[in-house]
């Protein structure tokens, strides 16, 4: 008896180093770098940060919202199976992106090669979740409860962080999500998410198809 508990035992513990090792893994290895942030940049970011309302899509009519939903939802079907997850998802990337001034699809590209889109994912530098946020930002613009596993708060930290970068570089994306992901001056992470854009996520809006 002793000996068959023990092989159970021995055999969750491989479980459980394959399923760490597997969200490592999928994540790529981001890591914003710290810095001291102005007292004015840190209470916008703070401000930013600890406003969690209610993600909703942000259209300016629900039918282009819905023609939205039903097509990213499509998109993203075999990563995320449960549907009602998946559009859960899906409002809060639309709601945090735009209220922080980005393209949803942008984000939804960031994810897809930041985490592969795990909610769990860790990095080999500690980022972590869908966005792989650097621990060190709660410390900084938030508080230490904050949990960034949880789905709309990594969506905010992230968001609230890369606008910060595209500020420091007057817009650049480019040289923005290289700071995103700590490899600033390098052009291998900004074309993997830009080439996921084009790839997967691109969308015409309903007014940008009427003006093409």
């Amino acid at each position: 008896m002793l000996a068959i508990i023990n092989m159970n035992l021995n055999a969750i513990k491989k479980l459980l180093i394959i399923t760490l090792l597997f969200c490592v893994s999928n994540a790529f290895a981001a890591g914003q770098r710290e810095q001291a942030l102005s007292h004015s940049v840190k209470a916008l970011m703070q401000k930013s940060v600890s406003d969690l309302a209610a993600p909703k899509l942000l259209f300016s009519n629900k039918k282009d919202g819905e023609a939205w939903l039903t097509a990213m939802s499509l998109r993203l079907q075999k990563r995320m199976p449960n549907q009602a997850y998946r559009e859960g998802f899906l409002k809060t990337v639309h709601y945090e992106a735009t209220r922080a001034g980005l393209d949803p699809q942008l984000v939804l590209s960031l994810i897809q090669v930041e985490s592969a889109f795990n909610k769990y994912a860790v990095s080999r530098v500690g980022a972590r979740g869908y966005m792989q946020v650097m621990p060190f930002w709660v410390k900084a613009i938030g508080r230490s409860d904050q949990n960034l596993f949880n789905l709309k708060l990594n969506l905010r930290y992230g968001c609230t962080i890369l606008r910060h970068y595209l500020d420091i570089e007057r817009g650049n994306l480019f040289r923005a999500l290289g700071r995103y992901n700590g490899s600033l001056g390098k052009a291998k992470y900004p074309n993997l998410v830009l080439g996921k854009w084009r790839k997967y996520w691109k969308y015409s809006y309903p007014a940008q198809a009427k003006n093409n």
